[in-house]
């Protein structure tokens, strides 16, 4: 049988399941660490609760992840996970879900386990929200997990440090009101909210349009030169002013605003 007979006969069990990503919603992936605790724990024991080494590592993910072909408004990253929130419209492999995710699984394993020199996966959702004010809950949602997060992280450990077994430490933190979780900590001489804000608050990414006085190449004329810049903030504000920021990188979304495709789709 010839190759192309071949093809269009067998070609379809392939893409007999394929579902496109609506245009009219607002896309948000998110990539998550898989078996992660075991990674960072048991294979290549990481300090903790917190560690600036695998924050680096989780943050040059996110970098990558912004270049790998996708045009990116928005990048949201806290424990081993990292939320995109596409520009509209975005049209990267047709808008076939299944290249989107693996792609984007792909893309995070890889950068990861290079900088690692450990093998690492990452698995990868797609969030299709209404509107603006779904996509701004999100990305609350996401940055008030980070809260939670960094609340028992912190607990658990100063347990485990005072010589409870993760057993026991989980089990004393196990329904404990947040306050009373605050207690906990400041009886140790740590008070939450005045941990880094990287820790309680996540790392946020986009892209942003610098400008410059520089002279024409040709005629050395007065020129305002323009590029676009990663900008990466470890003290993204927490509450409204969150809120507020999100929203703001939805308008540079609708907008068609800063924003880099990479090695393009």
């Amino acid at each position: 049988m010839r190759f192309d007979e071949l093809d269009q006969r067998l070609r379809r069990f392939e893409t007999t399941s394929d579902r496109f990503l609506p245009a009219d919603a607002w896309l948000v992936a998110r990539v998550d660490g898989r078996s992660f605790t075991r990674l960072t724990r048991e294979l290549h024991p990481f300090d903790a609760p917190f560690d600036p080494r695998f924050r680096d590592l989780m943050i040059a993910t996110a970098r990558h992840l912004l270049v790998a072909g996708f045009r990116v408004a928005y990048a949201h990253t806290h424990s081993d996970e990292i939320s995109l929130l596409f520009h509209r419209g975005e049209a990267a492999f047709g808008r076939k879900e299944r290249k989107w995710l693996s792609v984007l699984a792909g893309e995070a394993s890889g950068q990861f386990s290079v900088a690692l020199g450990r093998p690492a996966a990452f698995d990868c959702r797609v969030s299709r929200l209404p509107d603006a004010e779904a996509v701004v809950d999100y990305f609350r949602w996401r940055q008030e997990d980070a809260r939670r997060n960094a609340r028992n992280g912190h607990c658990h450990w100063l347990l485990r440090r005072e010589g409870r077994s993760a057993a026991e430490s989980t089990a004393h933190l196990d329904g404990l009101p947040i306050e009373a979780k605050d207690e906990l900590l400041a009886a140790r001489g740590t008070a939450f909210d005045a941990l880094p804000a990287w820790q309680r608050h996540g790392i946020g990414l986009w892209w942003e349009t610098i400008e410059r006085q520089a002279r024409h190449g040709r005629t050395g004329a007065p020129a305002l030169a323009r590029r676009k810049r990663l900008r990466v903030v470890l003290d993204l504000p927490g509450g409204e002013s969150y809120a507020a920021l999100v929203e703001a990188r939805l308008a540079e979304a609708e907008a068609g605003g800063p924003g880099s495709t990479g090695r393009g789709s």
